[in-house]
């Protein structure tokens, strides 16, 4: 596939994937994206065969990320301090884990700027981790010459 093709494809399955979770949301009257859900596309379109982009890494990722930043605000109160030792504890969570997914590290900084319910972990921080991989496993898939993933 050529350069100005796969910017092509990893712009349009962004696009889709935005635009559809998006939508989704709209008709369920849910929330279904984060603002970190656009990073994810960067890495799961544009450069789908590194260690970040892989399943394990975007759903466990986001989801121990969500974890903390909701333990962290309610342990420690919305103090910056406590914000910023949740984005602590989500690297090296996910460090020691090995589920590094860099865009999952502004989920606390999102929860601490929202305050959302613990509902957030599921709806919308692993379901849609696991929309992004579902459409992410058929786009890629269709559009290019290698196989996504590379491993689970």
């Amino acid at each position: 596939m050529t350069e100005a093709r796969s910017i092509l494809f990893a712009g349009a399955g962004g696009f889709t994937l935005i635009l559809g979770l998006t939508l989704l949301g709209a008709r369920l009257g849910q929330q279904m994206i984060l603002g970190s859900f656009g990073a994810s596309c960067v890495l799961v379109f544009g450069f789908p065969d590194l260690p970040f982009s892989q399943p394990r890494n975007v759903v466990f990722g986001h989801g121990v990320s969500s974890l903390i930043g909701l333990g962290c605000l309610e342990a420690l109160g919305p103090a910056p301090w406590a914000m910023a030792a949740a984005v602590a504890l989500a690297i090296m969570t996910m460090m020691a884990t090995r589920t590094v997914h860099p865009p999952a590290g502004s989920n606390p900084v999102i929860i601490f700027l929202t305050h959302p319910k613990w509902a957030f972990l599921f709806m919308p921080t692993i379901a849609g981790a696991a929309l992004i991989i579902a459409f992410a496993l058929l786009y890629n898939n269709a559009t290019r010459d290698q196989k996504y993933p590379k491993s689970w």
